[in-house]
């Protein structure tokens, strides 16, 4: 079963949700349909760090299916409860995802908010922000 996020209901559980990681743990991700795998996995991201697709899609159960994670993102309804914006590309990049930029730029913004800094070319210092599973944030 597929979870709802909808950006109807400010602060509301996405429908069929249970057992929603609150905090960043080892424990793995519930076992469900792909795409609500990547969006608890997602959810694990604490405030401040990156994930890459590839990440995302490891910590989801689905090793090399970073396009798959884009793609659930992609159908994301930005309810403010899946933090999309903490996903990068490999190299720490915003990916595209808007033609006139703006959501992009978004992103970027969401990302400052939280300390997250990009270098002279936009990318994220993984070395520095990206996420390491376990670790305290």
């Amino acid at each position: 079963m597929t979870a709802v996020y909808s950006v109807a209901h400010p602060g509301a559980q996405p429908v069929g949700q249970r057992d929603v990681p609150r905090r960043a743990t080892n424990a793995p991700v519930p076992a469900r349909d792909p795409e609500e795998r990547i969006y608890h996995a997602v959810m694990r991201i604490p405030r401040g760090r990156v994930a890459t697709y590839g990440q995302v899609a490891r910590l989801a159960g689905l090793p090399r299916h970073h396009r798959q994670v884009g793609r659930a993102l992609g159908h994301l309804l930005d309810d403010g409860l899946v933090p999309w914006h903490r996903v990068v590309d490999a190299s720490g990049r915003i990916s595209p995802r808007s033609e006139d930029g703006t959501t992009e730029a978004r992103q970027r913004r969401l990302l400052e908010n939280e300390g997250v800094v990009f270098d002279e070319r936009g990318r994220v210092p993984l070395a520095r922000f990206r996420w390491a599973r376990g670790a305290a944030p």
